[in-house]
């Protein structure tokens, strides 16, 4: 058996091949291309070689790639390699040869890789939230320079007739902000119709979508996001793959619980937020469980709690196939006489 430690960047590869009993075979640097790889992987199906990369921004292509290949290939887990790696080695540098040692070990700790149908969507999802945050960032621009000159607005601007009156004030900077605008506002029509489509098929989106503040879009997302709600054990490594479990900070036999770890999926915990604040409109049992942590911590906690709360629940909804209720029977107060 052979193991593999990639360490990827963007322009070149280090590789290094190890045996079982830890000993060099091979060390490689080489550029970051098709076949570079496979000159560098050349005969190691036959010895059952074993690979491991870091997770990058573009780790998944090379994933596919190795894959595809026939190697069979982990990606490490960025937080915890480092961790074991500086504990093990006194090094908190992740670089190829740490890979391969950690494989050879069995110490390492991999990364959850989606299927490319999850990734598809994902990318979706994504990249549909990039183009409307930067659609905020023109409306935020026009805004600005509305205010250095004077002029002064009520209400939402960007209405049919509002881009109408825009357009009439005849400044140059507003005019190139709104032309920008419109091809951004039908390339979201276009991905979302998409994602649309997509969600009407989507047995689990439709369960989602009977929890009141939860569209299509943040269906989907929530979906990609967490991928196989099943490699999650319990609800609670599922708030903390979200990075919405409270930080625990530990003296003597005493333990303290400060705020949430925000070390997790960033697009999980984003889109559960902005449901929240839509479906504390409506009255459930996630909205009194809100209301009661706001009079005593205030909004703001009370928002990241119950987005805790309500992934909780989406959990048990997925896992037993199961519609929202608003008042589970459990719950639910019955008053006598």
């Amino acid at each position: 058996m052979l193991y593999v430690g990639i360490d990827l960047h963007k322009e070149k590869v280090y590789g290094i091949v190890m045996n079982e009993n830890g000993e060099l075979i091979k060390k490689e640097k080489f550029e970051n291309e098709p076949e570079k790889f496979h000159k560098f992987l050349k005969n190691m199906e036959k010895e059952k070689a074993i690979v491991a990369i870091e997770s990058t921004g573009f780790a998944t292509p090379i994933y596919d790639f190795l894959k595809e290949n026939g190697c069979e290939t982990k990606v490490a887990h960025p937080l915890k390699t480092r961790a074991i790696a500086e504990a093990k080695i006194k090094t908190d540098k992740i670089d190829a040869r740490i890979l391969a040692d950690l494989l050879r070990s069995d110490l390492l700790p991999s990364s959850y890789i989606p299927s490319k149908e999850i990734r598809k969507i994902r990318d979706m999802t994504r990249h549909r939230a990039y183009m409307v945050r930067f659609r905020t960032r023109l409306k935020n621009k026009i805004h600005a320079e509305l205010a250095k000159r004077w002029i002064k607005t009520k209400g939402n601007i960007f209405t049919k007739k509002g881009i109408e009156w825009l357009r009439g004030l005849g400044i140059e900077s507003i005019n190139r902000y709104l032309d920008v605008m419109e091809i951004l506002n039908e390339k979201i029509r276009e991905i979302s119709l998409e994602i649309k489509e997509i969600a009407k098929e989507n047995e689990d989106a439709k369960l989602l979508m009977t929890i009141p503040g939860i569209n299509y879009y943040s269906a989907m997302l929530i979906l990609a996001e967490i991928g196989n709600v099943k490699r999650f054990s319990d609800s609670h490594k599922l708030c903390a793959y979200a990075g919405l479990i409270p930080s625990t900070y530990q003296s003597g036999n005493k333990m303290y619980h400060g705020h949430i770890t925000k070390q997790g999926n960033k697009w999980l915990r984003w889109i559960l937020i902005q449901c929240v604040h839509i479906h504390i409109k409506y009255d459930t049992h996630l909205t009194r469980f809100y209301k009661r942590i706001a009079a005593r911590r205030g909004k703001k906690i009370a928002v990241v709690a119950t987005a805790s709360k309500m992934l909780r629940v989406i959990y048990q909804m997925l896992i037993n196939k199961e519609e929202f209720k608003p008042f589970p029977l459990k719950s639910r107060k019955i008053s006598v006489g």
